[in-house]
């Protein structure tokens, strides 16, 4: 047999493989595709959910549940939604009562009109292990978990999940998610950056991140001045809680078992002034508040001696739904070493106090690395308030020396004023959403949009209606 012959039997072997390699891996996408959720609207888009396996040795599976685009899924990006805690689930808390495509409503689900797989397929992540119906076989795998083993988890879902999902291999490719994803989402970018230079698997275009936790005394100590300035806290109790006990040394006794008196005293007047009937992640929100926004009581922590929890309807609509034998049958989805689904997760020890480890400087390595980044910020929060979140990206810019190339202005959704928003070297972005809450798409679901539609293509927030 001549060269040209052996060659081009090579290459016929070749694309064997790879078609063999696609038919397998439409096969595996085809096994967790969901033929109809109970109680879905007809919809024109295809839902896949199920498990990738991260760790084989010890059975460790994380779930996703993926909603393509409503219209032409070939030509938008991919885009992964991480809530945060840690350890809160991003598919009952993202894509149920945020930014998917349906919303639960007694036993039936409504969609959601202001969906963002209207502009991307929208890929949610229950992570770590523990959360939601991501498990593990041996319950030591949900001790002792950090950031560095979820950033890892997260980065075998994406290398495995792409094994399902080939199509989806060179598609624009965006991380975004809220609260303690100020950890998650950056860290998993790194990663993937490090992963590139050897394998160049991810098509990396952005990161968003609304309401981050990415410095904790600046994150934290902001809190302050959110409460003075919108009148929950007096004079006196203002002074106390910058001069003698703030919030961050609070948070730090706190999670190690030390609380001082003063900072006992500084808070229980605090918790008394700012009252346990303001919610404090929406303080001006005066109805009631599904536990799906309970995912920030980790990074809230408040002594059960101060009366201070989350405010929960008595009905929640998103933990029943998902506690149907015929939702999770539909969804591929099973619970292990658990009797039932909860939106924050009861089984794992996550390393609380890595919440002290900066991740701002992390995403400077990202914005060095060319990636884009937006940091949102719902302006009625006051667990990580707009205030902390601005100054940390102003430092960062003056950091990177990254001239204004939006100056501070408004930005409009429909006929009304949107939130503000300032941009530096055309690669770091900051916004408000005004009237929003920690959880920006459930509480401001139309401006949320407006935002991630711009961020995906790259473009300034609509300076005009």
């Amino acid at each position: 047999m001549s060269l040209l012959q052996c060659l081009t039997v090579a290459t016929a072997l070749i694309l064997f493989l790879q078609t063999l390699s696609l038919v397998s891996s439409t096969v595996l996408s085809r096994a967790d595709r969901i033929t109809r959720l109970p109680g879905q609207p007809q919809v024109g888009f295809q839902q896949y959910s199920g498990y990738v396996t991260v760790d084989e040795k010890k059975q460790r599976a994380l779930f996703y549940y993926l909603a393509e685009a409503e219209t032409k899924p070939i030509s938008k990006p991919l885009v992964l939604w991480l809530n945060g805690g840690p350890g809160c689930s991003s598919v009952g808390v993202g894509a149920f009562s945020e930014n998917g495509p349906f919303r639960p409503k007694g036993s039936v689900l409504v969609k959601n009109q202001h969906s963002w797989n209207q502009e991307a397929n929208m890929l949610y992540l229950e992570t770590p292990v523990g959360v939601g119906f991501s498990y593990a076989t041996e319950s030591s795998s949900y001790e002792g978990v950090n950031d560095k083993i979820t950033a890892k988890d997260n980065l075998v879902f994406l290398q495995k999940w792409f094994l399902k999902f080939p199509q989806y291999l060179n598609r624009s490719l965006f991380i975004t998610g809220e609260s303690y994803a100020g950890h998650y989402v950056p860290q998993l970018a790194q990663l993937m950056i490090q992963y590139n230079k050897q394998h160049n698997l991810f098509n990396l275009k952005g990161i968003a991140i609304g309401n981050p936790v990415m410095e904790f005394s600046t994150d934290f100590n902001s809190r302050a001045e959110y409460f003075w300035s919108h009148g929950l806290i007096s004079d006196p109790t203002y002074k106390m809680f910058t001069s003698y006990c703030n919030y961050s040394r609070y948070v730090s006794e706190y999670y190690r078992g030390t609380v001082s008196s003063m900072c006992t005293k500084v808070m229980s007047q605090v918790s008394i002034e700012t009252s346990r009937f303001v919610d404090k992640y929406d303080v001006t929100l005066d109805v009631c508040i599904p536990s799906v926004l309970s995912q920030s009581k980790r990074v809230n922590p408040q002594p059960q001696e101060m009366g201070e929890t989350v405010d929960v309807c008595v009905e929640d609509e998103t933990v029943n739904y998902l506690n149907r034998r015929d939702v999770q049958k539909a969804l591929h989805a099973r619970l292990v070493g658990t009797r039932k689904w909860s939106v924050c997760s009861n089984v794992l020890d996550y390393e609380v106090l890595d919440v002290e480890v900066p991740t701002i400087n992390i995403v400077g390595t990202l914005v060095k690395a060319g990636v884009p980044v937006l940091v949102y910020s719902g302006d009625q929060d006051s667990v990580i308030p707009l205030t902390g979140s601005r100054t940390l990206v102003k430092r960062l810019a003056e950091e990177l020396g990254l001239r204004t190339t939006v100056p501070y202005r408004v930005w409009f959704a429909g006929q009304q004023v949107g939130g503000w928003t300032q941009v530096y070297g055309n690669i770091l972005a900051f916004a408000t959403v005004r009237g929003a809450a920690h959880e920006v798409p459930f509480s401001q679901p139309a401006r949320a949009l407006v935002l991630f539609k711009a961020f995906l293509g790259g473009l300034p927030l609509p300076d005009e209606f």
